[in-house]
């Protein structure tokens, strides 16, 4: 499995035109401190909050499914899924505050 993983990222990272881009977004040195705080803190407890609320989750399926209550298991699904998308959330913030950076540039 992991040399297909390989051959896959050989092939998509170093292809002739590359699929994969070859950018690094960062914020401009004027935002880079307090930003950088303030991504850092929210990223850091965000993503301690999206796994909590990921093992609750499971606990409550797990309860669920064992003491034959269908709602707390549906809802522990809910959780699970609600936590996924908190973390890509949380993960593609940076770009956003770059994109939103630009946008009042007007680059």
């Amino acid at each position: 499995m992991s040399q297909l993983l390989h051959h896959a990222m050989t092939v998509l990272a170093d292809g002739d035109p590359g699929v994969i881009p070859n950018y690094k977004p960062e914020v401009p040195g004027t935002l880079q401190t307090p930003t950088g705080k303030i991504l850092g803190w929210t990223a850091g407890i965000g993503l301690a909050l999206a796994v909590l609320g990921g093992l609750a989750g499971w606990a409550c399926i797990a309860i669920g499914h064992n003491s034959e209550r269908a709602g707390l298991a549906a809802r522990g699904k809910q959780a699970i899924m609600w936590s996924l998308v908190s973390g890509m959330g949380i993960g593609v913030t940076s770009g956003l505050v770059l994109a939103f950076y630009n946008m009042t540039q007007g680059k």
